[in-house]
């Protein structure tokens, strides 16, 4: 039998049974059966393939916004390669070598300009894990009843492994190891985390009420917090005092976030970081891709600077808007937005991106809960000529196990000085006065709206916008489901222009 003839022969009863109603399924089985060779198709433009200029824009473009949060991701991850030692940048922001830890002994102090839209309810701690040198120790105190979560990232901001006191963890020693380690795990590490790549950030958040007793106490508890390499670990709980630390020199004094990611380098870097961040299902053709470009643009100086002037392009038309919270995110009534994927964004580019460019390095959604806001009831831009009030009403604070807080930032998402040196109110505020019908109200506002009210003032910016942004740790059902979303802003009648 020919094999046109057999082909006839197996379509023609499915096509008799299509017209019948009739189902074929030993036909069907017999024509999925015949074998049939698969093809292998490129996943890129064939090596030394010509590519014009529009093109290379286009694939440049692209890439400039995917990318865009792993190289912000890889250049922070070099600064701390630079380090000498652990450290403060500033006397402000925690900085280690590799494979280290830094934590600071109190709250963020408000002039630091390396990451935008911090918190002032925890202490941090911050350090870049190079997994290809070695495996590395996490050391997880007792913690006791405080509220603590230690976020472990990759280069695309995705969270790698829940540890926190919403996960039950345990103190102990944990073991975290790169996608290709074949070690022998020591006697004693109560867990084995295996990343993806050997590229990880670690970031522990620990609550600190807003007072002196508190701010003494969280110190015996965050000396028990600890990353180093698997070679120095002995069993034995290392600690720390992390008040004494050597001040490295500020990097830059500019009103925004520094800038982590260039178009005069950011192709040179982006082979780097690739191989860092290996692609995931549905990717491999757009690493291909990009890739192949970036050897033509190699060979090629005026396509390399055609790809450059793109990305510059791409930084003011696609990725600036971003800054700005109503711009991006899910809608929710009374103008506040928020995110359900962040630290899981998979390949949900845009978000991943926005949340870069905005507020970087969130946590998990079932860890914490963000409530992004720039606009006030009325849907105008929040601004310190106006001054405002949010009420949540009784029995309608932020529905949480864990803390909230609602925090002002200026317009570039940082901190602005304020006569009381208050940047947010919330859980840690032990003196928040409720009103009669047990509401509780915020000022927030340029000027102090009185001293009865003074313990629930917000300060905000003068004559300036600004935003506010709620966060929900470790967020309860009625927030995870949608039940629960934060009141509206309404602009109080006190005009502080004057």
């Amino acid at each position: 039998m020919s094999g046109t003839s057999r082909a006839l022969g197996q379509i023609l009863p499915i096509a008799m049974a299509a017209l019948l109603g009739t189902a074929a399924p030993l036909v069907l089985a017999q024509a999925e059966a015949v074998p049939s060779q698969a093809l292998v198709l490129p996943s890129g433009p064939a090596e030394n393939t010509r590519i014009t200029e529009a093109y290379a824009r286009l694939v440049a473009r692209d890439a400039w916004f995917w990318a865009w949060p792993m190289v912000n991701m890889y250049n922070r991850r070099l600064a701390y390669a630079k380090a000498p030692e652990q450290g403060l940048i500033g006397g402000t922001l925690p900085i280690a070598p590799h494979n280290r830890l830094t934590m600071l002994s109190d709250y963020i102090k408000p002039d630091q300009r390396s990451i935008a839209c911090p918190n002032q309810d925890v202490v941090y701690g911050a350090g870049y894990l190079a997994l290809n040198d070695s495996p590395v120790v996490i050391q997880i105190p007792d913690f006791g009843k405080r509220f603590w979560v230690i976020q472990l990232s990759d280069l695309r901001t995705e969270s790698i492994n829940g540890l926190g006191v919403m996960y039950g963890t345990k103190p102990g020693f944990y073991l975290v190891v790169g996608p290709n380690w074949q070690g022998t795990v020591p006697k004693g590490i109560t867990r084995v985390i295996r990343t993806q790549s050997n590229a990880a950030f670690v970031g522990p958040r620990v609550f600190q009420d807003d007072t002196p007793q508190d701010r003494q106490a969280v110190q015996e508890v965050i000396q028990g917090i600890n990353v180093y390499p698997v070679a120095e670990y002995d069993g034995t709980m290392k600690r720390q005092d992390w008040r004494k630390l050597p001040v490295f020199p500020k990097r830059d004094d500019a009103r925004g976030e520094t800038r982590w990611v260039r178009p005069d380098v950011f192709f040179d870097q982006l082979p780097a970081v690739l191989d860092l961040a290996p692609a995931v299902a549905g990717e491999a053709a757009r690493y291909a891709q990009v890739l192949a470009v970036i050897a033509a643009a190699q060979k090629n100086p005026e396509l390399k600077q055609a790809m450059i002037d793109e990305a510059e392009k791409a930084d003011r038309e696609l990725i600036d808007p971003l800054l700005q919270f109503r711009n991006w995110g899910i809608e929710l009534p009374h103008h506040w937005s928020t995110i359900t994927n962040g630290a899981h964004f998979g390949t949900d580019y845009f978000t991943r991106t926005a949340v870069a460019k905005s507020n970087i390095l969130v946590n998990a959604p079932n860890e914490t809960r963000y409530f992004y806001q720039d606009l006030d009831a009325a849907g105008m831009r929040l601004n310190g000529a106006t001054a405002y009030t949010v009420t949540f009403a009784k029995g309608q604070l932020p529905p949480v196990k864990g803390f909230w807080s609602l925090t002002a930032y200026d317009s570039a998402h940082f901190f602005v000085p304020n006569p009381l040196n208050r940047y947010s109110l919330g859980t840690k505020n032990q003196d928040l006065k409720t009103n009669a019908d047990g509401s509780l109200t915020f000022y927030v506002q340029a000027e102090s709206p009185g001293a009865d009210k003074e313990s629930n003032w917000l300060p905000a910016p003068k004559g300036a916008d600004f935003s506010l942004f709620l966060r929900a740790y470790w967020p309860d059902d009625a927030i995870t489901k949608g039940l629960w979303t934060p009141p509206a802003i309404e602009k109080r009648a006190v005009d502080t222009s004057s």
